[in-house]
């Protein structure tokens, strides 16, 4: 899936860049500087479009360089075709190239807002009522820091003292907490960061994909090993396929991450993790990725919480995930039956900085239970 994934990526770029060598060729001091010569001209437009990418590749990276290419052959394509329904309607032709200053103009903004939206945190609520007699619980999630990316240790800091001032009764991390180009320095300045946090149960951590390195310690100077050990010197509990009790009326199930089975390593079922747990208490789901919403409806689980999607990324594909079956849900609340499951689009990025099809957040839950 990846690969066809990067496949298309590329294929696209390429095509991106002869469309726009094509557009960029039209603009009137191209037609002045190369004397309205076709070829010349589309050699020069083809020029300026490779110095875009260049620039927009060395300051941001390749993938997002062909990111900003192909959302602007897209816009591009649009106002194309605008023009010329408005040169039809007019029956005469515009002087200037409108259609191509809108475009770059329209990508422009566009794609800062993205930025914005991916790199700028909110806060994102929901309220839960249940039947079960449990008194209420306040809730703080977060998943997917991939901690250097937008932010780096000590910008955690700020986050982390958002998420303190709601007062929440316990704080939960659903996974990829850091990743590969997460330095050691970032790391343990990211894990003092949720030392700081104080909640009445406490702060508790899943595995995520990215977590333990695809590449090994010596990549990035530590080990998945080391990720627990600077945690739970921060006193944060580390869940792997376990169940904690939150008081008398809430249980938090901690469960490895889907990449385990994936690479041939053991996972345990919802099926053996609810084996022994009281029905009349409330049972909480920490799972990264939204990729077992049966199992955990059938398993009779009160809440799953997620993350993993980054909430679809990019529209309009923001929901390809959720419509291929690679995820069960890309983004937000669901309820099946008595489970509610919440996946969360993340505090940060990971390859791609921009988000159009969502925004970066913190999710505070509300668990409130009937009274008698």
């Amino acid at each position: 899936m990846w690969a066809f994934i990067l496949g298309g990526l590329i294929l696209g770029t390429f095509l991106g860049v002869l469309y726009l060598a094509g557009r960029f060729a039209r603009f009137p001091f191209v037609r002045k500087l190369t004397k309205d010569r076709k070829v010349l001209r589309f050699l020069t437009g083809l020029i300026l479009v490779l110095g875009l990418v260049l620039i927009l590749g060395k300051t941001m990276g390749a993938i997002n360089a062909e990111i900003c290419i192909l959302h602007l052959m897209g816009i591009w394509l649009l106002c194309d075709g605008i023009g010329r329904i408005v040169e039809r309607k007019r029956k005469k032709k515009f002087e200037r190239y409108y259609a191509g200053v809108l475009a770059i103009g329209i990508t422009f903004v566009y794609l800062a807002c993205g930025w914005y939206l991916a790199h700028h945190v909110w806060r994102t609520e929901y309220v839960l009522d249940t039947e079960k007699p449990v008194g209420s619980l306040r809730i703080v999630q977060f998943a997917d820091s991939h901690v250097g990316s937008t932010f780096d240790g000590e910008g955690f800091l700020e986050l982390v003292k958002d998420m303190q001032a709601e007062n929440p009764d316990i704080v939960v991390v659903t996974g990829d907490y850091v990743d590969d180009d997460t330095t050691k320095e970032d790391m343990t300045a990211a894990c003092a960061a949720l030392g700081t946090l104080e909640a009445t149960y406490g702060v508790y951590y899943v595995f995520g994909n990215h977590d333990r390195g695809y590449y090994g310690p010596d990549y990035r100077g530590y080990s998945g090993s080391d990720l627990i050990a600077e945690l739970e010197k921060n006193h944060v509990i580390v869940l792997q396929d376990e169940v904690v009790s939150l008081g008398d009326d809430f249980y938090l199930i901690g469960r490895r991450d889907r990449s385990e089975e994936q690479m041939g390593r053991d996972r345990a079922s919802m099926e053996e993790l609810t084996a022994n747990l009281d029905p009349e208490k409330y049972s909480i789901v920490l799972d990264h990725q939204p990729h077992d919403f049966d199992a955990q409806e059938e398993a009779g689980v009160d809440l799953v919480l997620c993350g993993h999607t980054h909430g679809g990324q990019l529209f309009p594909f923001h929901r390809m995930g959720q419509w291929t079956g690679i995820d069960d849900k890309s983004y937000g609340l669901e309820t099946r039956g008595n489970t509610s499951f919440i996946v969360t689009s993340g505090i940060s990025d990971w390859a791609i900085k921009f988000k159009t099809g969502c925004k970066s957040e913190y999710v505070v839950v509300d668990i409130q239970g009937k009274r008698d």
